[in-house]
């Protein structure tokens, strides 16, 4: 099993930034992916950020390439996500995510372990 445990959210105004993170603890040595989805009031999961604990190499969902960056500390088991030039679109709450799927699929489905979730609200 594996433990998420994210920090970071908060309220910012159009055009800040915040920095989420997620510390993972348990049984890390399986895991493949890392990474961040996010869900809005009356709307799907959706994939936001992954990496490869391993190797280091990230994706990106398109609304958010450019302006997010997921980065890690493998020392501190702890991935981050730091958010610029946030947009109302980006208000959700974030979940901190981590699996097994060595594939770059930001899915739902491939992810085995999800953390309880930050709030993120960002006004215009």
């Amino acid at each position: 099993q594996v433990q998420l445990a994210e920090s970071g959210g908060g309220s910012v105004q159009a055009g800040g930034s915040l920095r989420l993170s997620c510390a993972a603890s348990g049984y890390t040595s399986g895991v493949s992916r890392m990474g961040w989805f996010r869900q809005a009031p009356g709307k799907e999961r959706e994939g936001v950020a992954a990496i490869s604990p391993l190797y280091g190499t990230t994706r990106y969902a398109a609304s958010v390439k450019g302006r997010f960056t997921i980065s890690q500390d493998n020392t501190k088991n702890t991935v981050y996500l730091q958010m610029n030039s946030l947009k109302p679109e980006d208000t959700a709450m974030y979940y901190c995510v981590a699996g097994r799927d060595p594939t770059w699929v930001l899915a739902p489905s491939r992810y085995d372990y999800w953390g309880q979730g930050t709030q993120v609200t960002v006004s215009s």
